[in-house]
């Protein structure tokens, strides 16, 4: 199943081995270079040695290996792909040099020597224990029994974008600033510090993500309504807002009238004016305020007519008081009327080019280019 070879080369593959010594530790550098491969070291418990057969296409290729101080062995577990052994799974016996070897048949075509904790891949934590104390959360777990360790752990709400992370060098990170009403999801791994370990170590795999909200374990995080911090903040925005909008309109509308004063609407002031007259004036004054249209004069100056005064003639009074007529220069009283004490005289003719307007019961004589204001 494996595709090794036969018993004849393994033979003698292990007398190669024990005359050449530590030949194999020192290694080959011209063949080290023909040949890739990758070593991963799973917490020290397990090595896994991956090669790239594309140069040795169709032939399997022998693994032994020994730690200082051991003997060689051959591979105890290839990895297989497309029938070909690709790689090789071992035991680990601690933070130990590994001695391993390629062979194709009789041919060596790679040896080296490592340590093997330069290729660690520490185990992902377990356990995890979360204490809640407030707004903060302790996350907590066994520590891995070897040192130089960094212990991170992520945290994320339904309103995070990204997860935000804290490391401690052992497994007891404290988390603050946390909305207890909110879910978050948590989890954590182990990273091997480089100064010790060099950089070509490995990070762990990510543990189990876990659910929290108000100090109790939820299946997942899902969007739920808002917490009560959400609900105050932005109610109180809201509020402002509402507080704010009249007042800045009604400023706004102060603003405007100093700026640009309104004009009144005629329609509004004079009603009936563009709706029944067209904007006629003079038709609508007649028709609303009972005004005769005055004349126009054509043999009359402008200066003449301002010159002449307005003749008022009040209303009749009552029998038993005499009537009062008020005079002026264009309608004369003769002395021989008020001899006589006619009690009713004749009313006065207004003087050529004038015209005579009733109004509430007064009689007005006004010229061509007088006005009455109402």
């Amino acid at each position: 199943m494996r595709g090794a070879p036969g018993p004849w080369a393994a033979a003698a593959a292990t007398a190669a081995l024990f005359l050449l010594g530590d030949f194999f530790a020192a290694g080959d550098t011209a063949t080290e270079e023909a040949l890739a491969f990758d070593i991963i070291n799973f917490n020290f418990e397990t090595v896994r040695v991956t090669w790239n057969v594309s140069e040795h296409a169709g032939t399997n290729l022998t693994f032994r290996y020994r730690f200082r101080g051991g003997n060689y062995s051959q591979c105890p577990s290839y990895i297989l792909q497309h029938g070909l052994a690709v790689g090789c799974v071992l035991k680990a016996k601690g933070d130990l040099v590994m001695d391993f070897c390629l062979w194709n048949g009789t041919h060596l075509v790679l040896s080296d020597s490592v340590w093997i904790s330069a290729y660690l891949k520490p185990e992902s934590p377990r356990d995890l224990e979360f204490h809640w104390h407030g707004e903060a959360v302790t996350v907590s777990c066994p520590d891995l029994p070897y040192r130089s360790l960094r212990y991170k752990v992520q945290h994320k709400s339904i309103f995070d974008e990204e997860w935000q992370s804290k490391e401690e060098d052992t497994c007891n990170v404290t988390i603050e600033a946390l909305d207890a009403d909110r879910c978050y999801s948590f989890r954590a791994r182990v990273t091997a510090k480089e100064s010790s370990y060099g950089p070509d170590t490995y990070p762990s795999d990510w543990s189990e993500v876990a659910h929290w909200q108000r100090g109790e374990p939820r299946d997942s995080c899902r969007k739920t309504p808002f917490s009560s911090k959400f609900i105050i903040v932005y109610g109180l925005v809201a509020a402002l807002i509402l507080f704010l909008l009249p007042l800045s309109l009604w400023k706004l509308q102060r603003v405007k009238k100093l700026l640009v004063p309104s004009v009144p609407d005629p329609k509004f002031t004079f009603p009936g004016l563009f709706e029944s007259h067209h904007g006629n004036f003079q038709e609508w004054i007649k028709d609303t305020q009972n005004i005769t249209v005055l004349n126009k004069v054509e043999d009359k100056e402008p200066e003449s007519l301002l010159e002449e005064p307005l003749v008022v003639q009040p209303p009749t009074a009552k029998a038993e008081t005499p009537a009062a007529t008020m005079t002026g220069l264009s309608c004369p009283q003769t002395e021989e009327k008020e001899a006589t004490g006619d009690p009713s005289p004749l009313p006065c003719l207004p003087a050529p080019g004038k015209e005579r307007v009733s109004l509430g019961g007064f009689t007005f004589v006004v010229g061509d280019n007088a006005y009455v204001m109402v």
